[in-house]
């Protein structure tokens, strides 16, 4: 092999477009022999990856494309620098590393969980067909090429007592092993007796003739009605009735319609409504044909003398097979098969593998590795125009998800919702609880906006709301954002920025900070807005008061002084107004308290006015409606010198820098200032004699 020392001759050749995996004889019991190795049977979608030139392909066994399916495990495979065909199993893990075949069913976008491909052969590198060499040479060189990217992982080997393995296997409650000889050839497509898989619970592939309605349910279908090809018939084998949800059963009726057909598929008439001894009352049930184009697996307790299941449950859709491929398992007697000649009649000593030799007790601890990367994933994936997610417990539908938001940056409404699904954790504390004024951007910011402040009888009755009076009568509702599904419902709707109250609906008149506004005009330079930043600090310092910088995500600052909900927006108004008279006097040239822009003379505002109840700015996070589409980012002081640029602070660098950082704003929402004491430091401090009533209850 190329890139490494070779053991045995290779074959030069172009890279194959096709190869079928190799499969393996079902057996009923392990075995302790020499000369073979031991791997998990991972319960997932068998995967051959050709990488050649930079160019990759993820093929199911099938020959179906996963290249869209599991676009993570796609584009991690474009940077695995090496010209190979691989075999291996994609799988969704638990954290313990566990996989699970239904959550890979439901996996739609990396919220869904972690995909991992677990890669047990090399078929062919640079360039040499490696099929004719043995399983041990094959492994070893596999070793040497494997990437170091999470998400694709090498799937180990052990020379272990295969009983051993196995009752390891069963506590850790996986689907089976693998046992395979160390000389094992690989035999593309064909099923040898080199590769044995011993489960340690019945499962069966089996193909989908019809469906059952009982009478008096509301469920899409009530049970699924299955067979097995035998001589070009379908024999029915059994009546599946457990392991759906119903965002499953909605997704599988979408693929049933098609296939409804008025002819039986079955050669033998299934009995749908026979009693039991456990169900001695059945319910009245009608059954609806399809043609047999679908597959599902399904797992039981054993196998009737007439061929039914007893006690089945759907595990998942197999999308990755065809009819013609499903058979009836029937394991095979172990001994009869570890005693029948190798499929190359090799009749020399088995070299020894570099499999690892470990103890019992050693199995378990490096068996598993699970998801590594516990971040956030986005939520919505990037090929369907519509997607149906649940959050807190509630679907949303998002539609239109290509739609172009910002032009100049193609980021489209999917960009946009998963952008706020991944910094939702850090946003929500500035978020949650928190009257909202809407900002819709149905079109993108190229198209018209509106304000909503009244959302009655336009979002779904599960948002909270908080009632207030207009001048016009009538009930009138602001939007309460209580938890992450409210926060993606406001971006579904064209929110592309968040607007919440400075206070929470459960005390609205007591703000959990003060803000300080700097707002330049067109005349000012952002170097002067960081200078007014740098005096409020300074001034702020002197008084003992913490704060805190934001960019506005346009062309201002914003800084933030926690309260705790102690005070009214009157007492924050009006302490804010101290604080900016102080700051226009230590720098009058280019900075202004006027609230009539005509009488600013083109200077920067210092606007102390968002303290009143309902006016709100871009919460921290926030997008903005900006060409770069920016994001109003909390920022550490040492930041906010000469030389900061607001548009470095976009969409998608932001989230690498909350990653990170984390939230450095969280103390905004920690203690709170005591007014009384800070006001007469104010007054000792800078010499003012004259206080706002309110600042002296």
């Amino acid at each position: 092999m190329s890139a490494q020392k070779k053991t045995t001759s290779t074959k030069k050749s172009k890279i194959p477009k096709l190869i079928k995996p190799m499969l393996a004889t079902l057996v009923d019991k392990p075995f302790d022999e020499e000369g073979w190795l031991y791997e998990i049977k991972w319960d997932g979608y068998r995967a051959v990856a050709y990488l050649n030139n930079g160019k990759v392909e993820l093929k199911s066994r099938n020959n179906k494309s996963f290249n869209e399916k599991f676009y993570p495990l796609f584009e991690a495979l474009k940077k695995w620098e090496v010209d190979a065909i691989v075999d291996g199993e994609i799988i969704v893990a638990n954290i313990e590393g566990i996989s699970d075949f239904s959550s890979l069913q439901s996996w739609r976008s990396e919220a869904d969980g972690e995909l991992l491909y677990y890669i047990f052969d090399v078929l062919w590198l640079n360039g040499e067909d490696l099929t004719h060499l043995s399983l041990t040479e094959r492994k070893e060189g596999l070793k040497k090429i494997m990437p170091e990217i999470n998400n694709i992982r090498l799937s180990q080997s052990f020379q272990t007592g295969a009983s051993d393995f196995f009752e390891v296997a069963k506590k850790l409650k996986l689907e089976g092993i693998m046992a395979k000889k160390t000389e094992s050839k690989y035999y593309p497509g064909e099923r040898t007796k080199d590769w044995l898989k011993i489960k340690i619970s019945n499962s069966q592939e089996v193909i989908i003739g019809g469906f059952t309605n009982n009478d008096g349910s509301n469920k899409p279908f009530s049970s699924l009605l299955v067979g097995l090809p035998e001589n070009g018939k379908l024999l029915y084998t059994g009546k599946i009735g457990t392991g759906f949800s119903d965002k499953l059963q909605k997704e599988m009726m979408e693929k049933f319609e098609p296939l409804i057909t008025s002819k039986n598929p079955f050669v033998n008439t299934p009995d749908i409504n026979k009693p039991s001894r456990f169900r001695p009352n059945p319910p009245n049930a009608t059954a609806t044909w399809l043609k047999p184009k679908l597959i599902c697996e399904v797992s039981y307790r054993e196998m009737t003398s007439d061929g039914v299941m007893r006690h089945p449950s759907f595990k998942g859709m197999r999308d990755d097979k065809s009819p013609a491929e499903v058979v009836k398992e029937k394991a095979k007697a172990t001994e009869k098969i570890i005693k029948a000649p190798s499929s190359d009649s090799i009749k020399k000593k088995p070299k020894k593998s570099e499999a690892t030799m470990i103890k019992n007790n050693e199995v378990a601890s490096k068996l598993l590795h699970g998801a590594e990367d516990t971040s956030r994933k986005t939520l919505l994936n990037p090929k369907e125009k519509s997607q149906t997610r649940k959050i807190n417990g509630k679907a949303i539908t998002f539609n239109n998800l290509d739609k172009i938001y910002f032009p100049k940056g193609k980021v489209t409404k999917r960009d946009v919702i998963n952008y706020y699904y991944l910094v939702a954790p850090f946003m929500m504390p500035y978020m949650k609880d928190r009257p909202q004024t809407l900002i819709r951007y149905p079109n993108g910011i190229t198209g018209k906006s509106f304000y909503q402040k009244d959302v009655t009888g336009k979002v779904p009755d599960w948002v909270t709301k908080f009632p207030y009076s207009s001048d016009r009568g009538g009930k009138r509702n602001f939007m309460v954002c209580t938890n992450e599904a409210s926060l993606l419902l406001i971006a579904s709707l064209g929110g592309l920025e968040m607007h919440p109250w400075s206070s929470r609906a459960q005390k609205p008149d007591n703000p959990d900070w003060c803000i300080i506004d700097l707002d330049p005009s067109p005349k000012n330079t952002f170097a002067q807005v960081v200078t007014a930043a740098q005096t409020t600090k300074k001034i702020l310092d002197a008084i003992d008061v913490p704060c805190y910088c934001k960019t506005s995500g346009a062309t201002g600052l914003h800084i933030y002084i926690p309260l705790a909900a102690k005070y009214t927006y009157e007492q924050s108004k009006e302490f804010a107004r101290m604080v900016v008279t102080i700051v226009q006097k230590e720098i009058p040239s280019f900075t202004s308290i006027e609230r009539i822009i005509e009488n600013r003379d083109n200077k920067l505002y210092l606007d102390f006015l968002q303290n009143r109840l309902q006016a709100t700015l871009a919460a921290p996070y926030s997008l903005r409606p900006k060409p770069d589409a920016t994001v109003s980012m909390p920022l550490h002081w040492d930041e906010v010198v000469k030389g900061l640029k607001v548009p470095a602070f976009t969409i998608f660098p932001s989230l690498a820098r909350l990653h990170q950082q984390g939230d450095i704003f969280s103390k905004v929402l920690g203690k709170g200032i005591n007014l009384k004491k800070v006001v007469k430091k104010i007054q000792s401090t800078f010499d003012i004699h004259q206080v706002h009533k309110s600042l002296m209850e």
